[in-house]
């Protein structure tokens, strides 16, 4: 390992330097997770604008989805190789250019070029960020806090998108939610050379065959899922891409094996607590991302919510979320991962469960602020273990990889869940629809919109409701089965330097 530096990094940063580099981490974390959220509330706005269709809707969120979770296992990869302060920095620049050409964008194609340039942006500024909090902070107390933070930055961060979203498009136009990232973008890149020395590098080669496989794979996989919602899963457009991606991912794995200067270390699985951290982290991110994308949609087109009434009615899961990550980052030091992951995941199960109760007369106070709050909470609870586990006992020479990959898996997990609980929305609506009055389906699939009859908008408005709540409940499930496997997985937390053993 070659280093820029001849001293620790925590020796090297001081008090007040810390706290700036825990304000610009703090940014950086912000800008990735707004750029998933803040376009949420402005779909229906982008889409009368710029004509897209209801299955290219979903790929405004895809396109960023896909390009930052197929490209984070490369972005740590040179993160670590080139320096994690300098991959912060060009992420950062990235972002702002994107941005800029996203926010301009005069056509569906070009948003949507813009948004996988926005992916590769993010691809670099979250590996970079959560591995100089590895790099930066001692383990122990001061780490955890640094973490609460970044779990904070992380879980109320969507929220705070939606609400910002909302603000934006109702005062200015849908375009700021993309411009919005421009001085954000340019304060941070500013800041981080002041926030951090030079990091260190481990050298080595770009695993270009990796990257290029992952990619492929992941996108092809959730291609694949997105193509049953609008057609079936025995056509060729489904089972294909599928496969495919399966192949690819095999393929990925195989190159690993023998690659001398691996994109994803296989070894990185070796450790229970971090492989744990992975799996769990998977399904937090497809429950989440169900939470915001369904819950958008839900209140625009079903309950007829403006945008900004959309964005503010997310503040209840930032609130939570907010909340519970800065007293998860106190507590996990104490009591170790597994009670705080355990009650996390349980409580998010909570909400999204409650959540499979909605209806076209939901209430927010009486049905929506309650199951938003109890998910903040349970995100809030869950992201400081989680990113603990994935981090203990890591070498600074891997820290950009192993932080790359808990990202990815939580993107993927996004990219995934939105395509497999949006089938199971678009297909169970269908079904009711079809069932109601014969190809009556197809409407539902473009969100009900367009004049009709209050009656036959009331039929369309239970159907989507019932397609929502059946997702919801799936998603419940899967996190209970998560919650099994993150207690029984995960049993060590860092403190002080040390991984300590939970009894």
């Amino acid at each position: 390992m070659s280093t820029e530096i001849g001293v620790p990094i925590t020796a090297a940063v001081g008090t007040n330097r810390k706290g700036l580099a825990l304000a610009v981490i703090a940014i950086a974390q912000l800008t990735v997770v707004l750029d998933v959220s803040i376009v949420n509330v402005a779909l229906p706005s982008i889409q009368q604008d710029l004509g897209f269709s209801a299955t290219g809707l979903e790929w405004i969120v895809n396109a960023y989805a896909l390009a930052f979770g197929g490209l984070l296992l490369l972005g740590g990869r040179i993160a670590d190789v080139y320096g994690k302060r300098r991959t912060l920095i060009a992420g950062l620049g990235l972002l702002v250019v994107a941005s800029t050409a996203g926010g301009l964008a005069p056509d569906a194609g070009w948003l949507i070029g813009a948004r996988v340039a926005q992916g590769v942006a993010g691809a670099l500024i979250a590996p970079a960020a959560l591995a100089l909090i590895a790099t930066t902070f001692a383990e122990g107390h001061e780490r955890n806090r640094a973490m609460g933070v970044y779990a904070a930055m992380s879980g109320a961060g969507g929220a705070l998108g939606n609400v910002l979203g909302g603000v934006l498009t109702t005062g200015l136009s849908w375009r700021w939610v993309l411009f919005v990232n421009i001085p954000i973008g340019i304060f941070a890149a500013v800041l981080a050379p002041r926030a951090f020395q030079r990091t260190a590098t481990a050298g080595g080669r770009m695993d270009l065959a990796g990257a290029l496989t992952v990619t492929a794979g992941v996108s092809s996989i959730v291609y694949g899922l997105m193509h049953a919602s609008s057609d079936s899963w025995g056509s060729a457009g489904t089972y294909g891409p599928l496969t495919g991606g399966a192949v690819a991912l095999l393929t990925f794995v195989l190159i690993e094996a023998r690659q001398p200067s691996p994109l994803m270390p296989l070894r990185i699985w070796a450790d229970r607590n971090r492989a744990g951290a992975y799996v769990v982290m998977l399904v937090v991110g497809a429950a989440t991302i169900a939470v915001f994308y369904f819950l958008t949609l839900f209140m625009q087109i079903v309950l007829g919510y403006s945008a900004l009434r959309t964005g503010f009615a997310f503040l209840a899961f930032a609130v939570g979320a907010g909340a519970t990550a800065g007293i998860s980052g106190r507590l996990v030091g104490r009591i170790g991962p597994r009670p705080l992951l355990g009650v996390g995941l349980l409580t998010l199960a909570s909400g999204l469960f409650w959540l499979s109760f909605l209806d076209a007369d939901a209430r927010y106070l009486g049905d929506l602020a309650g199951p938003l709050v109890l998910a903040g909470c349970g995100v809030g609870l869950c992201f400081v273990p989680l990113t603990l586990a994935a981090v203990v006992r890591v070498d600074h020479d891997a820290a950009g990889i192993s932080s790359a990959l808990l990202n990815t898996c939580q993107q993927v997990g996004g990219g995934l869940g939105l395509a497999v609980f949006g089938t199971i929305a678009a297909t169970a609506a269908r079904h009711r629809l079809d069932t109601a009055v014969p190809g009556l389906g197809a409407q539902a699939h473009a969100g009900g919109g367009g004049p009709m009859p209050p009656e036959l908008r009331r039929l369309i408005s239970d159907a989507l409701a019932d397609g929502y709540g059946l997702a919801y409940l799936v998603a419940a499930v899967t996190l209970a089965v998560a919650c099994v496997i993150g207690v029984i997985a995960i049993r060590e937390v860092a403190d002080e330097g040390a991984a300590v053993p939970i009894a």
